[in-house]
């Protein structure tokens, strides 16, 4: 029992080195999580969550994530269990906003106004697009190479990493912590 135990352990842990490039998202178990911390008090979700490791509920979920789910995710570029029509509120520097999750993106509205503009990923050109007031702009096309070309406010593009220095980048090029603005 103890050397069948131990045979799984390495197995995971050489799994996660060798598959390490793809973290996913872990929806399942995010999911499970987020409904355990919204059903009740702190007691009951202490409750539900020890039940839910007696009876390898968590466990489950999170294998399913490691297993299928992410790989699926990292093949297909969708989240099979992503919240679509979900909205979540978020607070930004110049107010709050409601995101709503759509099958190809988010829809941003400010909260109390009417005008929305919306996040529209193209799969077929790999770009992700900002759609207001029946005008579609490109904000960032991701390329083949791992870079990214980011649409600049003065019509101009700039080609960086999709990583902190290629954000830092585009804030200095832009001039402000503002990265696009209606043209």
């Amino acid at each position: 029992m103890k050397r069948s135990k131990t045979l799984v352990v390495c197995a995971m842990l050489g799994g996660s080195i060798m598959f390490s490039s793809c973290i996913g998202s872990f929806g399942l178990w995010n999911n499970l999580k987020d409904w355990n911390q919204g059903v009740s008090n702190k007691f009951v979700n202490e409750l539900i969550f020890v039940a839910f490791h007696i009876v390898p509920v968590y466990e489950i979920a999170y294998l399913a994530d490691v297993l299928v789910l992410n790989s699926i995710e990292f093949w297909s570029g969708s989240n099979p269990t992503a919240s679509i029509g979900e909205v979540k509120e978020v607070k930004g520097e110049n107010g709050e906003y409601l995101v709503k999750t759509n099958t190809d993106g988010y829809t941003i509205t400010k909260k109390g106004e009417e005008k929305s503009v919306d996040l529209v990923y193209n799969k077929d050109n790999n770009t992700w697009n900002a759609v207001a007031d029946g005008q579609s702009f490109e904000l960032v096309k991701m390329n083949e190479d791992g870079t990214a070309t980011v649409s600049m406010q003065n019509g101009t593009s700039m080609t960086v990493t999709p990583d902190a220095q290629g954000v830092a980048a585009v804030r200095v090029a832009a001039g402000s912590s503002v990265f696009f603005a209606a043209r």
